[in-house]
């Protein structure tokens, strides 16, 4: 039977103890472990029922954040279409369980006003995703990119008016460096915006915020939510041996291309897959478990293209501590 021609009712069991939910910084907000982004696979090029199974599967199994951008798609704004729908033919009555999240920092529209960081652009970004959505406010709206052009105390500003408007609830950054990070925290601190979380690239292959953003955040009591958390699918049983025809790699896609995956790659990859069967686990559970070891990030943030994706990936969530010596190993292996 076909999903949209059944009516969706949520499982009952979905809040009893298979998810774990994190406080986002020193908010009073909690984010589930796991979130499910938007960035691929929910455009309009793709199949809706099949990203509405996918949605449903997810509340399910306890995920309540759901995290866009004005740009997804393919075409840009088509995700925030598909999920607008989604969300009226599934979850009219469920919208105070769930936090959606939104962006706008990446190119969206033709002109010199369809870009970057000024309030202009943030503004009318908002407004569109809102009517793209069928929302009257985002749980967290951010500032997708730092712009080297606008005043951070533009940007910064622009997001809280939008948070005083009742557009939002919560503010947060993306791609933000610790120095540019600093600069927006001071800001925001003066302006007394609730700015909860920065979004951030981190996987077992991608260290860069273990420098000094995570010790940052952390002192300044901000969130951290981890994207790209499966490097891209790299950190997953589907390149152990090969790179599959139907794959990222192998298709037109510009964040994941066949150069990506060297031999020293693939020889880490299944190393670490070593350590993830003697863990039980699959390579992606145990790379989930590792960006939320020790509770420095407040939820890891997937994608997915088919519903035994999210099963898979919420399974981590069984098995989260790790010895030292398996770190040391995994180290070993990632040559820190």
């Amino acid at each position: 039977m076909e999903v949209g021609k059944v009516n969706y009712i949520p499982d009952l069991d979905r809040y009893n103890g298979k998810m774990k939910y994190n406080r986002c910084g020193r908010s009073g907000l909690k984010l589930s472990a796991i979130s499910l982004g938007f960035w691929h696979n929910f455009g309009g090029i793709n199949s809706y029922e099949n990203g509405r199974a996918i949605v449903r599967k997810a509340f399910d199994l306890g995920i309540t954040h759901f995290d866009l951008a004005n740009n997804y798609g393919p075409p840009p704004g088509s995700a925030e279409e598909s999920f607008g729908k989604i969300l009226k033919a599934d979850f009219a009555g469920h919208r105070d369980e769930m936090v959606i999240s939104t962006k706008a920092g990446y190119d969206m529209w033709p002109g010199p006003y369809g870009n970057w960081g000024s309030k202009k652009y943030l503004v009318a970004s908002l407004d569109q995703s809102l009517k793209r959505m069928g929302l009257d406010y985002v749980d967290i709206f951010y500032h997708h990119r730092p712009d080297p052009n606008t005043p951070i105390e533009e940007t910064m500003r622009a997001l809280d008016l939008i948070v005083r408007q009742g557009k939002a609830l919560y503010v947060g950054i993306s791609n933000y460096n610790a120095e540019e990070t600093k600069e927006a925290i001071k800001v925001l601190k003066e302006l007394g915006t609730p700015f909860i979380i920065h979004q951030a690239s981190y996987s077992m292959f991608n260290r860069w915020i273990e420098k000094d953003l995570l010790s940052l955040l952390e002192d300044e009591g901000v969130g951290l939510i981890a994207f790209v958390p499966l490097a891209q699918g790299l950190l997953t049983n589907k390149y152990l041996n090969e790179i599959p025809s139907d794959s990222r790699a192998a298709g037109p896609s510009r964040s994941l291309t066949k150069d990506d995956i060297t031999e020293e790659k693939l020889y880490k990859i299944n190393l670490l897959n070593g350590i993830a069967k003697e863990r039980e686990q699959s390579l992606a559970q145990m790379a989930l478990a590792w960006v939320l070891r020790k509770d420095r990030v407040t939820s890891a943030l997937i994608g997915a293209s088919k519903v035994s994706q999210v099963e898979e990936n919420v399974k981590a969530l069984e098995n989260l501590s790790f010895d030292e010596e398996e770190l040391e190993r995994i180290d070993n292996i990632l040559g820190k």
